[in-house]
Formats: structure tokens, C-alpha cells, sequence
């Protein structure tokens, strides 16, 4: 993982995939991106968690991501009690398995 102030990214490989996983933050929220292969903006959603449960709004819709997007953005707007806009752009499909360990690093790297 490579780090500087308010800037931090790490490359995950999982069943033959690599992910770069880029967090930028802020003092009230964080900026998420994940990409596959070329780094480009993707689907987005935009949460704010400072009430008792996170409200999100999507800014790029997408055609499958939409709950993995919605839940990362949801998450990491509750535990930093502040803003999250995430952005996914992957080649095919995210698998279960993909998903889980895509959050968990990004769990890691927010805290």
C-alpha cells in the first residue's frame, strides 16, 4: 500500500484480477474509487452518514454493481460519520468472494 496525506491506494489480485482500490480523503468523507484494468470513472453513489442510518443517492448508474456500490458507500459514510462518493469500473461481473475481499481492504485502508 502506498500512502500520503489524505491519499492512499493498493493493488488487490483476486482469481487472476487485479483491483486498484484508491481512497482519498478528507476531513468529512472519503472518495472511493475501484478499478479494473483501465483507471476510469464508473458507476457512482454518493452517501451521507451523519444521521442513524446513511441517505444515498446515485450519481452514475450501473447495471450490476449497484448494491456492492451502494453498500461500500453506505458503510464508510457511517464509520467516518460524513460523506462517501464511490466509484466502481470493472471489465465483467464482481463475484461474491470478490466483493467481500474488495471491502474488507477497504475497510483496512479507511481506518
Amino acid at each position: 500500500m502506498s500512502s500520503s496525506p489524505g491519499y492512499k491506494k493498493k493493488t488487490v489480485e483476486i482469481n487472476q484480477r487485479k483491483f486498484l482500490v484508491q481512497v482519498l480523503t478528507f476531513e468529512n468523507g472519503n472518495f472511493i474509487s475501484i478499478t479494473e484494468g483501465t483507471e476510469k470513472i464508473g458507476a457512482m453513489v454518493v452517501s451521507i452518514g451523519y444521521g442513524p442510518t446513511p441517505s444515498t443517492a446515485i450519481i452514475i448508474p450501473t447495471k450490476s454493481q449497484s448494491l456492492f456500490l451502494k453498500m461500500i458507500s453506505e458503510r464508510i459514510a457511517s464509520v467516518v460519520k460524513g460523506i462517501c462518493i464511490a466509484s466502481v469500473n470493472t471489465q465483467k461481473d464482481l463475484e461474491p468472494n470478490i466483493t467481500k475481499l474488495l471491502l474488507k481492504t477497504i475497510m483496512e485502508i479507511v481506518h
